[in-house]
């Protein structure tokens, strides 16, 4: 996906908050309380807690690997 295409934020807006930003927002996609954003922010909610546990993993790892290399 281009750069420019990226998501980089999704967020819930008042018509209040939209009007105080105003041409800071480059897209703005009103939503009629529909059921399903809940499950869509919870998505996303999962695939940051995922994201976030795998780097987690990754970074203590690393020292594991560093210190049975150098008893080697």
């Amino acid at each position: 996906m281009p750069d420019q295409d990226r998501i980089v934020a999704i967020g819930l807006l008042t018509q209040r908050d939209v009007f105080a930003l105003g041409h800071d927002l480059s897209r703005v996609y009103p939503i009629d309380e529909m059921p399903c954003f809940g499950s869509l922010l919870g998505a996303i909610d999962d695939a940051d807690r995922a994201f976030h546990r795998a780097r987690d993993a990754q970074q203590l790892a690393i020292p594991l690997r560093q210190s049975a290399t150098s008893r080697a």
